[in-house]
């Protein structure tokens, strides 16, 4: 499966557009990695517990994406875009990545 951000693919030209597929992950940050991102925020550096969720959470809405496209028999999906939003009063994020779905 090609996953790009880019509306073609080199090499491959597109015989169908199906239809724009999404995958969405909410992940919840807990108290001990809010405490350690409190303790970085006011002594500068990387939050790694933030980060490592973030990463998850991509990895997750990406491979959801992915997986809506196969299921449509899809070859790849092009044109994919990541959106990260906060949700409630922070320790909720939301992260959606989405595409258009095709055939080469």
């Amino acid at each position: 499966m090609i996953v790009t951000t880019t509306a073609t693919v080199d090499g491959r030209p597109i015989t169908e557009y199906i239809r724009i597929v999404a995958g969405e992950t909410v992940v919840g940050i807990n108290m001990f990695k809010d405490i350690g991102a409190g303790i970085r925020n006011i002594i500068g550096g990387r939050s790694s517990g933030y980060e490592g969720e973030i990463n998850g959470a991509r990895e997750q809405a990406l491979g959801e994406m992915v997986q809506r496209a196969i299921e449509l028999g899809a070859d790849g999906v092009v044109g994919v875009s990541m959106d990260y939003e906060s949700l409630g009063q922070g320790g909720m994020v939301m992260v959606t990545a989405s595409g258009t779905a095709v055939r080469f």
